[in-house]
């Protein structure tokens, strides 16, 4: 039988650098190096291909290599190309791989915030009143923007790292971000009221893996008027699980779950109830991420 590699597939334009900690994790699980791929060979019209070998298994081609895998971990595709991504992650399932990166449709249902929002409503997942706009009329954005309160956060349908977000208490300001969003599809949701007693804002970051909770990480924003993304200034905090509001693990679980990923990063507050915002299929690893998801997620696979 041939010897069948651990093959770890991302994204080589992506800078988040989730990649080098993964395959620091498959060195230390497997003692050798994971042969790494890049996965924009295998999106829609890329030269990638999958194929049976004679084994019962199969082979991956992509920029001039050849590779016998058996267990492929997929990490680090950003929103904008993964429906691109989705057929190959359907052949990918059809040939039986060792992989937590198969389910297209779970991906689709969290990338696309639209689609998060439904799932929510459908499971009883709790967050904050969202409405889903595309082109809509000047009438029908302030229509909208008035029966969420006037206090909402405006960000686009499929977006990362807080990028496109914006806090909107105006019609000026709703009428920007309608511009400035053209014909995409983009959200409104009402203010979650996610501020601390000395006027930073807050939300936390809970990663859960195969219902369970392995990270929890506190985000802490200045100004009150941004996304608490790191990337747009926040300071992050590794916590506790005990340190955690009560509620928030259970919330997080249920928002991976409706969802049908195995992996999510859930952003969610305590305030309002306890709502949760979104669900991150690839969360950055940030301080400890080594051991608290990296390690396990690849476990996860060998394990399969």
């Amino acid at each position: 039988m041939p010897r069948r590699d651990l093959v770890l597939l991302t994204d080589h334009s992506s800078t988040e650098g989730s990649r080098q900690v993964l395959a620091a994790a498959a060195r230390t699980l497997t003692g050798r190096e994971p042969v790494q791929l890049d996965a924009r060979h295998f999106l829609t019209g890329g030269s990638g291909q999958i194929e049976a070998d004679d084994a019962g298994g199969f082979r991956l081609e992509a920029g001039g290599r050849t590779v016998t895998a058996e267990t492929v971990i997929v990490y680090e595709i950003p929103p904008h190309r993964r429906r691109a991504f989705e057929d190959f992650q359907r052949r990918l399932r059809g040939f039986g791989a060792r992989s937590l990166g198969t389910d297209a449709q779970a991906w689709r249902s969290a990338t696309e915030k639209d689609l998060t929002v439904a799932r929510f409503v459908r499971d009883g997942v709790p967050h904050m009143p969202s409405i889903a706009l595309r082109e809509p009329s000047p009438e029908a954005a302030a229509e909208a923007f008035a029966e969420l309160g006037g206090d909402v956060w405006a960000r686009p349908c499929v977006g990362m790292g807080g990028d496109d977000v914006f806090h909107v208490t105006t019609r000026a300001q709703l009428d920007a971000a309608a511009r400035h969003y053209a014909r995409a599809p983009w959200l409104l949701a009402r203010d979650a009221r996610n501020i601390l007693p000395d006027g930073r804002r807050h939300q936390y970051r809970v990663v859960v893996l195969h219902g369970r909770v392995v990270r929890v990480v506190e985000h802490v924003q200045a100004d009150p008027d941004a996304p608490c993304n790191e990337s747009r200034g926040a300071v992050s905090t590794v916590l506790d699980y005990a340190e955690l509001p009560d509620g928030l693990a259970e919330s997080a679980v249920a928002a991976a779950a409706s969802l049908g990923l195995d992996l999510a990063g859930v952003d969610l507050a305590a305030e309002s109830g306890g709502v949760v915002f979104e669900v991150n299929v690839h969360p950055a690893f940030g301080l400890r991420g080594l051991e608290q998801v990296a390690l396990p997620y690849v476990a996860a696979h060998l394990g399969a």
